[in-house]
């Protein structure tokens, strides 16, 4: 993934798995090879967060606005 370090991907990976959102399986191959899935939990946050994107592209002139505001 572009701008994202692995370090910073490893974190997320891990908290999402702590949070039940996301699966990890590794295979015992050389090299190494890991898969990540989502969970039923968190394949259902996919509605709710298409809603927060539509409505921030929405009113995106209004959020910057008020992000520019707030510095």
């Amino acid at each position: 993934m572009n701008g994202v370090s692995p370090k910073m991907l490893t974190q997320t990976l891990k908290t999402l798995i702590g949070y039940g959102m996301v699966t990890r399986k590794a295979f015992p191959e050389v090299p190494p090879r890991v898969e990540y899935e989502l969970t039923e939990f968190g394949k259902s946050t996919a509605n709710p967060l298409m809603a927060l994107l539509e409505w921030s592209v929405c009113w995106e002139t209004q959020l910057t606005k008020l992000y520019k505001e707030s510095l």
